[in-house]
């Protein structure tokens, strides 16, 4: 394994430890990812002895000027050099209380810390020290576990497990981002200890469902937090997508599948988290307006805004930001089906402009999800709707360059309303705002001052408003 230690620092962490007479390790998702062929800027250092000292020492030898960040009540220290992180922390064992995730420390053996690591691929080390430099410390078979793409556990799973719950979201999340499949008992261990996530905070539970929603093929996790019957408990809206109901002969698509394909569409176009958000939230709604209308079968009318509406209580529920990513997930949300109708009609001028004004700096994010929305088996229908997309992207492009509606400013602003019919606010200043607006979406003006202006005034004639 020595090949894989070309990085200088490795040997200047030999040298020191050595010195020391402190043995070190490489150990963890460093020597994971380098098995397979995957890019790491983490690097973490198990130290039989102190770690903080070490990291002292070794960020001293490479360059005085380099901060360490000590936290000497975990016994870890930290420093980045050259747009890699390294950790250092002393070896250790630990048990658990029932209540809590938190684990009692002890200093440790190398082999007291591989056997608390939560997966036999998580659980390999690479020596730094002189007798046997470069050799790869493997007691559970990680190797093997890699070659046949396996998640395991390195001791009893139902331990693993209820010791520290956020670990089967971990087993998912690694699942989902290798491709791997989670070993059966693993998986068995986990369904029986799902209410043990009760002990997670909601922050280490969304961490986990970014990266799985930000993972090439995020389904794939989704699929197994239903399996696992975790989706329910952390995200029961998404959960009450599930299902498919039969009335007669009429039926619709089972919008939890549904919504988890959309999703992989857009992974294979974007990586901007908020939008893959978007996607799995754009019909959340469904099962609150879903009816069965006798002439016209399964209906989901409004879902659309009620699901923008839903987004605030499902970030606070999920501890997700709210702010403006928030409001990002809700426009989308609230807009989705806009392009989608826009294409199914004769795409005209003021629906573009209105389309535009509404979505502003978002539109290319939001023909995104549209696209990735189409999930039918009819081939000639999703063949119309991708060359009527087309369509309204060439609309969208013309009319932008035209009128210029993606960060649209009203030409004429109140004050320029009241300044000119020397008026205070009033009812009569929004009028004229609004019939500007108007005016300019459904292109009876351009948008610029000097037609804007000239409306201006006629609006307020009629208004029996006189100009000073």
């Amino acid at each position: 394994m020595k090949q894989y230690l070309s990085h200088p620092v490795f040997s200047i962490i030999s040298d020191i430890s050595n010195k020391m007479n402190t043995p070190s390790f490489v150990i963890g998702g460093f020597v994971r990812d380098i098995l397979l062929k995957r890019p790491s800027k983490d690097i973490d250092i198990v130290v039989l002895g102190s770690g903080i000292e070490l990291a002292e020492k070794t960020a001293a030898h490479l360059d005085r000027n380099i901060k360490v960040h000590v936290f000497r009540n975990f016994g870890t220290a930290m420093f980045s050099y050259n747009d890699i992180e390294f950790e250092f922390v002393g070896a250790r064992k630990e048990s658990y209380r029932n209540n809590s995730r938190k684990p009692i420390v002890e200093d440790g053996t190398i082999a007291d810390d591989q056997n608390r690591r939560d997966f036999t691929i998580n659980a390999l080390a690479i020596s730094l020290n002189k007798k046997d430099y470069g050799q790869l410390i493997d007691p559970f078979n990680g190797i093997l576990d890699i070659e046949n793409k396996i998640i395991r556990t390195p001791l009893e799973p139902e331990n693993t497990f209820s010791d520290d719950p956020l670990r089967m979201l971990r087993a998912i999340r690694f699942a989902t981002q290798l491709s791997f499949d989670i070993e059966t008992n693993t998986f068995d261990a986990i369904n029986k200890n799902t209410k043990r996530l009760s002990i997670i905070s909601k922050e280490r539970i969304v961490d986990e469902l970014n990266k799985i929603i930000l993972s090439q093929k995020p389904s794939i996790g989704f699929n197994l937090l239903d399996k696992s019957e975790i989706l329910d408990m952390v995200f029961p809206q998404l959960n009450a997508l599930k299902g498919i109901e039969v009335i007669g002969k009429n039926t619709h698509k089972d919008n939890f599948y549904h919504t988890l394909e959309v999703l992989d569409n857009i992974a294979l176009k974007s990586d901007n988290l908020w939008l893959r958000w978007a996607a799995l939230l754009h019909d959340i709604a469904k099962p609150a307006t879903k009816k069965f209308e006798k002439d016209i079968g399964w209906t989901f009318h409004g879902h659309e805004f009620v699901g923008s509406k839903m987004i605030p209580a499902i970030f606070r529920q999920l501890s997700l930001p709210l702010n403006e990513k928030m409001k990002y997930v809700a426009k989308l949300v609230q807009l989705h089906l806009r392009p989608i109708a826009l294409s199914e009609e004769s795409v005209t001028d003021s629906a573009i402009r209105r389309l535009l004004f509404e979505a502003r700096e978002d539109i290319d994010d939001l023909m995104l999800l549209c696209e990735a929305d189409i999930s039918s088996k009819n081939a000639k229908k999703v063949n119309r709707y991708i060359n009527n997309f087309r369509i309204v992207r060439k609309k969208l492009v013309e009319i932008e360059e035209k009128d210029r509606l993606r960060n649209w400013q009203p030409p004429i602003s109140g004050e320029d309303i009241m300044k000119t019919f020397n008026i205070n606010p009033s009812h009569e200043v929004g009028l004229i705002k609004t019939a500007i607006r108007e005016a300019i979406l459904d292109g009876i003006i351009n948008n610029n001052y000097s037609e804007a202006y000239e409306y201006m005034l006629e609006k307020g004639k009629k208004l029996g408003l006189i100009p000073k």
